[in-house]
């Protein structure tokens, strides 16, 4: 897909608001009760970078960055300072921060996730923009080393081990990530004069499957 292997600046996306959005289709029957089916196996985020401008120089960046990126035709790197890592907000990264598989005795190629729980359900997010040199890989209790002990894709998200794990034993992994997105318009409108009395341009920017 069209896709720029590049961060927005994180400083402009610092002060920006957004999250994950899901789909459900509700269907309510004749007796009250109701039918809920949804279409996404995977929550999509969104975002407005507009809210993190902050300066002249600000805006200068984003519509350099816009224009380089043509509008909506090129994807890239999106960091949520929201949910950016796979450990808890307040804690380093680890390697035995996310369970991405279990082996099995024969597979070596895992993809990174994070899961989120709440009670007894959880839910796997597929992680496919890990940080370079973030990243740190384990099984069950021994850390990994890359290069040696694994490989990393850091386009895909996919971590392949140079031997694969026996059966049972968990592949652990740690990281920082960022969002593939896109800008959800093909037109930012921008005013100095708006600007310095607190009139920030609206830039919707969606997150992209790859």
């Amino acid at each position: 897909m069209n896709f720029h292997d590049v961060r927005f600046p994180a400083s402009l996306s610092f002060g920006s608001i957004g999250g994950p959005e899901r789909r459900t289709d509700v269907v309510t029957l004749a007796n009250g009760h109701e039918e809920r089916n949804t279409p996404w196996a995977h929550s999509r985020r969104r975002y407005d970078a507009g809210l993190g401008l902050r300066a002249l120089e600000d805006i200068e960046a984003l519509i350099a960055f816009f224009e380089a990126r043509q509008g909506q035709m090129f994807g890239f790197r999106w960091k949520d300072w929201s949910d950016y890592k796979s450990a808890r907000a307040t804690q380093e990264v680890a390697f035995d921060d996310q369970v991405i598989g279990m082996g099995d005795g024969a597979e070596r190629v895992f993809q990174l996730s994070k899961t989120y729980r709440s009670g007894s359900f959880d839910y796997q997010r597929p992680i496919a923009k890990p940080v370079l040199g973030s990243v740190r890989v384990g099984v069950e209790q021994d850390p990994l080393q890359e290069g040696v002990d694994y490989q990393l894709d850091s386009a895909q998200g996919l971590i392949t081990l140079t031997h694969p794990p026996e059966a049972g034993l968990a592949v652990k992994a740690g990281f920082e990530f960022d969002v593939p997105v896109r800008f959800d318009t093909d037109r930012i409108q921008t005013s100095v004069a708006s600007f310095q009395a607190g009139d920030v341009p609206n830039v919707p920017v969606v997150e992209v499957r790859v």
